[in-house]
């Protein structure tokens, strides 16, 4: 948890918390990106179709929900960074700055999500998301191999049993569970 470093308290101190927001921006763009999520959340889902049997609620209540969270935490986000308020950097991270990054790791789980994106459709959603979910943990270092496979497979399976049968959401079962009638949106 960040706490504020700084609070503008007079002029002089104003052009200080501008100084410090030249000096690290991110902050400025992150609630810049919040507040635009925000945006765009509450105009798209004015393009979701509500059907006629809806009830008072209807589809758009919790995205618009959403949208308005999300564009008053940028708001407020934004308001703090204008008095001052910065956060601080985390000292407790247990990372050495000093070690380059692992490209050959990043490369490999980039061709795990590559593969599941051009998987879904063919091999269906449970075998695509056994091949996301196994193949990261054994990217990542899990051992034995079999065992990440098969809690991947688990997993893959309880979200499309929960997403595609239970919730109805469109999860493409594949050739091999298609028959399954639990697995059917």
């Amino acid at each position: 948890m960040t706490t504020p470093t700084s609070v503008a308290t007079s002029p002089d101190d104003g052009r200080t918390a501008l100084a410090a927001l030249r000096r690290r921006p991110g902050e400025l763009v992150a609630a810049l990106g919040v507040l635009a999520l925000g945006i765009f959340v509450l105009v798209d889902t004015r393009t979701i179709v509500v059907p006629g049997s809806a009830n008072t609620l209807g589809p758009r209540a919790f995205p618009y929900l959403v949208g308005a969270l999300l564009v008053g935490a940028g708001i407020t986000l934004l308001v703090g960074l204008a008095r001052g308020r910065h956060g601080e950097e985390e000292g407790g991270e247990d990372v050495d700055a000093s070690v380059p990054t692992d490209w050959r790791t990043v490369a490999l789980l980039v061709a795990v999500f590559l593969a599941h994106v051009l998987t879904i459709t063919t091999i269906g959603w449970p075998l695509a998301a056994t091949l996301l979910f196994g193949g990261s943990a054994i990217v990542l270092g899990a051992r034995p191999w079999w065992r990440a496979l098969a809690l991947g497979l688990v997993l893959a399976v309880t979200v499309q049993v929960v997403f595609g049968g239970l919730l109805g959401l469109s999860l493409p079962p594949g050739p091999l569970f298609e028959s399954v009638a639990v697995f059917r949106g």
